[in-house]
This record gives structure tokens, sequence and C-alpha cells, in this order.
């Protein structure tokens, strides 16, 4: 039995994701404290509960203590099983992050799968959708991965109401990937999405962007949903490169000026591309898991946040992996290899 403690390092909910899928790969049951001890809320919120059950739906597990606002659970595994699954949040809780924890177990299922999740798909405290498609999806199918994700419906905060469906064909096993230089851009655009919002927040967002990234009008698109997908906004910066694709999000909030979402997402976008790194903190923080599963890998970063290390950690407590981490002025280097017995 492993045992783990919510309340080390950045104290959030990955601490738990991270557990419920290497906890379904492996075949090791975990006891968790603490769950998300460094949050104002602390324990299981909706989306962390349905992420508990979708794990333990898929490998039937044993579970103890789930419910909102536990703060301990029990998880004993069993085997992974294909399927055609469906899970609603009922909130605007994230659906990606749900995805995320299940995605990389049904990889290792006994057949082809679907995961339909209904609840937030642009979050402010999650990847959005376009994120998994474009960036982390990427990163999969460079390691062998075959997954095809499709947003049905956007799903903004408050109301939820969006829909994400994952298509997963089994993989044998994952290639390792050293995803070291991020190479030439081939592609750089920006999208503003408004639902129930002025369209003029999108134009404000995307003038922002186009004059700071110097780029032209067709590389800066506006995208009107339909209003009952709202109220809601997001800015997406999107920079494909030869061997890795990033994207930036900013996320419109009431009494937060259009220029000023804008700004915040030019930042990170340009701290990333000034780091000449391969890959920006978000993604850096989600690829630690697969290329473990792979059993080694390596990659720069534009920045490591104590998400990622805490991530580290628990990868650790799972998988005989050693995590080396390598730093100067502009980026950071992590090295991921097996240990042997």
């Amino acid at each position: 039995m492993i045992e783990l403690d919510g309340a080390a390092g950045e104290g959030g909910g990955q601490v738990l994701r991270t557990a419920l899928t290497l906890s379904m790969i492996t075949g090791q049951p975990f006891r968790i404290k603490n769950i998300r001890a460094g949050r104002a809320r602390p324990g299981l919120m909706r989306q962390h509960l349905v992420a508990v059950q979708a794990a333990a739906r898929i490998c039937h597990a044993d579970v103890a203590d789930a419910a909102v606002g536990a703060q301990t659970l029990l998880f004993e595994p069993g085997k992974i099983c294909a399927g055609d699954y469906e899970f609603a949040i009922g909130t605007a809780g994230s659906c990606t992050l749900v995805l995320q924890t299940v995605l990389p177990a049904l990889l290792f299922a006994d057949g082809p799968s679907s995961v339909k999740l209904k609840g937030g798909t642009h979050n402010s405290m999650a990847p959005p959708a376009h994120f998994l498609q474009r960036a982390y999806g990427r990163v999969l199918a460079a390691m062998g991965a075959d997954i095809d994700i499709r947003l049905n419906r956007f799903g903004f905060y408050p109301a939820g109401g969006g829909e994400v469906v994952a298509e997963v064909q089994p993989c044998a096993a994952l290639r390792q990937l050293d995803l070291l230089q991020r190479g030439a851009r081939r592609l750089g655009y920006a999208e503003s999405f408004v639902a129930g919002v002025p369209a003029d927040v999108a134009r404000r967002e995307l003038a922002c962007i186009g004059q700071g990234m110097g780029w032209e009008e067709g590389q800066l698109r506006a995208c009107v949903l339909p209003a009952e997908y709202g109220p809601g906004n997001v800015l997406l910066v999107t920079l494909e490169h030869e061997h890795v694709t990033e994207v930036f999000s900013g996320f419109g909030e009431r009494a937060v000026r259009a220029e000023t979402v804008a700004k915040h997402t030019l930042e990170h976008a340009r701290r990333y591309i000034a780091s000449g790194a391969a890959v920006g903190e978000w993604l850096a923080d989600q690829i630690m898991l697969p290329m473990a599963l792979a059993g080694g890998g390596s990659f720069t970063a534009d920045k490591l946040s104590q998400h990622a290390l805490t991530n580290a950690q628990v990868i650790a407590r799972f998988l005989p992996r050693r995590f080396d981490f390598e730093s100067t002025e502009r980026m950071h280097t992590v090295r991921i290899t097996s240990i042997e017995d």
C-alpha cells in the first residue's frame, strides 16, 4: 500500500490525479490523506470526485471515503477494461483534468475505448480542451499513442455544459522521447472565442496580440459561439513548431479588461519564445507521466513550477524512475531515467 500526503509539495489535486493514473496502470493500491490541503477549500471537489469515480469504473477498483469534501481516500485497483464510458461532472469542473487522469490508463486497456465527459472545457485553473488536442495530444502521438480528442461543445465557468469526447486505441508500449528542441516555427495564430459576450471583446484581445506578436490579420481569428454556451471568453495563442506545439490561454472575467487578458497571455507566450525551450510551463508538468511510463525521456522547459516538481515526486512513488533537473538562466532540462532493480 502506497501512502501519500496530499499536503506535500504544491498541495493540489495533481497528487490525487497522478496517483489514480499510476495506480490503475501498475496495480498498486494507495491511501492518500490531506487531499488538496493547500487549497482554500480542501478535500475532494466535484471534478476530483468524478476523476476518482471514472478511474474506479475503468479498472473496477474498490474505493473507500469517496465523497465531496473528503480529505482521505483509499483506492485499490483491478484490471483496466476497454469500453465506452460517459461521465458528467454536473458543474463547470474541468473535463480536461478528468480526461488526463484516465487517458494514459486506457492506453493499456485490452481494446479501443471512448470517453465522453460533460462539464467545463475552458476553465482558468485547468488546461483548455484545445491544449489537450494540439499540445498534449501531439506529444503523446510522438510517443506512439493513438488518441483522438473532439470538442463537441464549449463549457465555461460557471455554467459548464461543455462536452469533450476522446477515442483511445490500446498501445503496446509508449516510445521514449527526447524533446530538447522545438525546431523552426511552422505556424502561429491567435483565436478569441466569445459566447454571450460582446464580439468587441474578441476584437480587442486579438488587436493586442497582433500588435505584441507582429502578426497579420490572417493570424487573428475571432469566433462568436452560440450565446447559450456562455457567458464566457477564452483567448488562445497557438505556436506550432517542427517538434512541438504550444498553446497559451487567457480567460475573460467580469470587470477585467480584454487588453489585460491579452497582456497576460502574451507575457506567457513571449517568455516561452525567449527561453528557446521546447515546452512551456504547463506542458512540462503534463508530459512527465507519459515519459515515465515509457521508461524515460527528456525535455527542456521555460519554467518548472512547484506543481511539476510535486508531480515528479508522486510518479517516483509508483515507478522506479529518477528525475534529474538542470537549470540555466533561460531554461530547465528534465531527464527521466529508469532505476535498475
